[in-house]
């Protein structure tokens, strides 16, 4: 492992991941554009339905990534390369078990996924159809987050960047063939995701073949340790109810604003692509805190951890500062670019403020979640999130009442400020246990 912290060993972590991520809203378009071709609605509420309830289940495991990360970073910082191995095998049975799971249960998913967001017969039925081929590549969607993990531990995301293209790549093709060649419309959208699934953890598997080189990466008794186990399922655990708040209160954002009305309504679906793109951006340099942070902690040197994350915390800084001056010189172009109604577009203006605030405001959060994975003191990310949820539905009760959407907005930002002022609040304990690691 390469001992020193630099700024263009943060940049060459953090730059494959912004690209990476870049690609994910092109998929979403294509997959829209080919269903649209066919002249009907309902196909594309099928598609963007369907790929909305799978995304939600497959998401109930993105713990898989975070922990993951944080866990082979310190095992790689206390060069430990049996466990670093192990790991990469764990989160694969951890992935593998999951989706057969989901694939078990898709009957009462589905109805479930249905009686919270009905839809029109004609929709819910091509979306059951899509589901149920999609379905069926579930344990090789939920292992991919403990591969890409893996790779962003081992600072390797060039080839987490050249996995999301060969996927991205492969099924966009696949669907301009299926559906636009061969005519099999909302079906076919599902199997070119099937197959660019499986094909990515193919792929994602050779690019991690360095761990299946370790004697030890199968061994049961390593595989299989308790006190190991224990650990990786506490720290999964804390995660996973970290974000499922987070989920929540995005989720009663987006449900409070749909009681403003139809035109409040579309201008929010259009500014949350802003913070959308806030997040893409951040994530990089997030993910760099999660390696280099991790490294440091396993290493137990409280310097490195505090280098590590001053270094990835600066350039997380300059991105938020870029991108609040970009919104806010280029903002109403973009909007205008977004949607063609008058009285969206005013009203998408009126909040434009928040969209600038977003990334200031948000920064600490979002190098401060990543800070905290790599050190995987998840407790802490656990506990703070349940006291700044509580605050954000304080929030929520006193500044909607009072000020409607623009209420909304600051509760959203004052979610941010709880989450990075919380976390703020315990950094010093990280770094006390960096020392102890």
């Amino acid at each position: 492992m390469a001992d020193t912290l630099t700024h263009a060993r943060v940049a060459k972590i953090a730059v494959p991941i912004v690209l990476s991520n870049a690609t994910v809203p092109i998929l979403g378009v294509v997959d829209t554009g080919v269903v649209g071709q066919m002249g009907l609605a309902a196909p594309i509420g099928a598609v963007g339905i369907g790929a909305v309830i799978l995304s939600a289940f497959y998401w109930l495991f993105g713990f898989l990534r975070m922990g993951t990360a944080g866990l082979v970073a310190q095992a790689r910082g206390a060069d430990d390369q049996a466990e670093v191995a192990v790991l990469l095998t764990r989160a694969l049975l951890i992935g593998g078990v999951a989706g057969l799971l989901i694939m078990a249960l898709q009957v009462p998913l589905f109805w479930a996924a249905f009686q919270i967001s009905p839809a029109s017969a004609e929709v819910e039925s091509l979306a059951r159809d899509y589901m149920t081929i999609r379905i069926f590549s579930a344990p090789a969607a939920i292992a991919l987050y403990g591969i890409t993990g893996w790779l962003i531990a081992l600072e390797r995301t060039r080839a987490v960047l050249a996995l999301q293209l060969w996927m991205n790549g492969l099924n966009i093709a696949l669907n301009f063939l299926f559906v636009l060649q061969f005519g099999w419309g909302v079906e076919g959208v599902a199997v070119a995701t099937f197959i660019a699934e499986w094909s990515g953890l193919a792929l994602g598997l050779y690019l991690c073949r360095a761990a299946f080189a370790h004697p030890l990466w199968r061994a049961p008794a390593r595989v299989f340790d308790r006190a190991k186990l224990t650990v990786m399922a506490a720290v999964n655990t804390d995660i996973m109810i970290r974000s499922v708040l987070l989920e929540a209160a995005l989720i009663a954002f987006l449900f409070f604003g749909a009681d403003l009305g139809d035109v409040t309504l579309a201008a929010n679906q259009i500014l949350l692509q802003f913070m959308h793109v806030t997040s893409y951006a951040m994530d990089g340099f997030a993910f760099a805190a999660e390696a280099l942070v991790g490294q440091a902690f396993g290493a137990a040197s409280r310097a490195r951890v505090r280098r590590a994350a001053i270094l990835t915390s600066i350039w997380g800084v300059g991105t938020a500062v870029v991108l609040a001056v970009a919104f806010a010189l280029a903002g109403g172009a973009i909007i205008d670019l977004m949607t063609t109604a008058p009285d969206v577009r005013t009203e998408a203006r009126a909040y434009l403020i928040f969209m600038v605030a977003g990334p200031l405001f948000g920064v600490a959060a979002f190098m401060l979640d990543g800070i905290f994975i790599g050190a995987t003191r998840t407790r802490d990310m656990r506990n703070m999130m349940l006291v700044s949820f509580a605050v954000y539905a304080g929030a929520l009760a006193i500044l909607l009442p009072l000020f409607g959407n623009h209420g909304l907005w600051l509760s959203l930002l004052v979610l941010y400020i709880a989450r990075g002022a919380t976390l703020g609040w315990r950094y010093p304990a990280l770094e006390r246990a960096a020392s102890s690691a």
